[in-house]
């Protein structure tokens, strides 16, 4: 399965959605991007910020992509299709934000961690908690791609509950530049959000395991 991603999809055309895509066109995947609604409102920023992805609606980008990553406001994953996004393997790198989201009890469940959420509302896909925990500034400058195993990399926490699906988010992730920590099933994506130790630290592999300890 991890040989054959060749294309990431992006859903979410904001500042994270704008870094993942330098990142992965760096990395030497092929990039599709959505916003929201037409491709032409962002194919400008998309142009000069990440020159080589190529804008698309939702639908069409998760068609064309072997991975696709959800990038856009936690409140509005439930506007997706569904259905389109079957046997697909979905980095979820989504945050609650008040200020955006509005009350979190309105948009998941109190039990839920926010990718549990998602994977209950995108049922036939394979969802993996990742990318989230980092802010796009210190994804934007801690990549290290292509460089020796000896240099420190900083650690990006994955979850997931499908082996396969965690795999190739690793996989996405070490590609991108970053050391993956595997830190259990979907369930465990709740140490990522915000209000946790390990939201928003831009840190080691050892130092992010700690964090991630229960």
């Amino acid at each position: 399965m991890t040989q054959s991603i060749r294309t990431i999809g992006i859903i979410g055309a904001g500042k994270l959605g704008i870094v993942v895509a330098q990142l992965a066109i760096e990395s030497g995947y092929e990039v599709y991007i959505s916003g929201s609604g037409d491709p032409e409102k962002i194919r400008l920023a998309v142009d000069v910020l990440s020159p080589g992805a190529k804008v698309a609606r939702t639908d069409e980008v998760v068609h064309a992509s072997d991975v696709v990553i959800l990038a856009l406001p936690l409140g509005r994953f439930r506007q997706l299709s569904a259905q389109s996004f079957a046997h697909k393997i979905v980095i979820d790198a989504m945050n609650y934000w008040w200020e955006v989201d509005g009350p979190r009890e309105e948009i998941i469940p109190q039990e839920q961690s926010s990718s549990e959420a998602v994977q209950e509302f995108l049922s036939d896909a394979y969802v993996v908690k990742a990318l989230s925990h980092l802010s796009y500034h210190d994804l934007h400058d801690g990549a290290r791609p292509g460089i020796e195993a000896e240099v420190p990399r900083k650690a990006v926490a994955v979850a997931g509950d499908d082996d396969k699906a965690v795999r190739v988010a690793c996989d996405v992730v070490e590609r991108l530049g970053f050391a993956a920590l595997v830190i259990g099933p979907l369930a465990q994506g709740r140490l990522l959000e915000p209000g946790y130790p390990a939201f928003g630290a831009s840190v080691s592999l050892d130092e992010l395991r700690h964090l991630t300890k229960q």
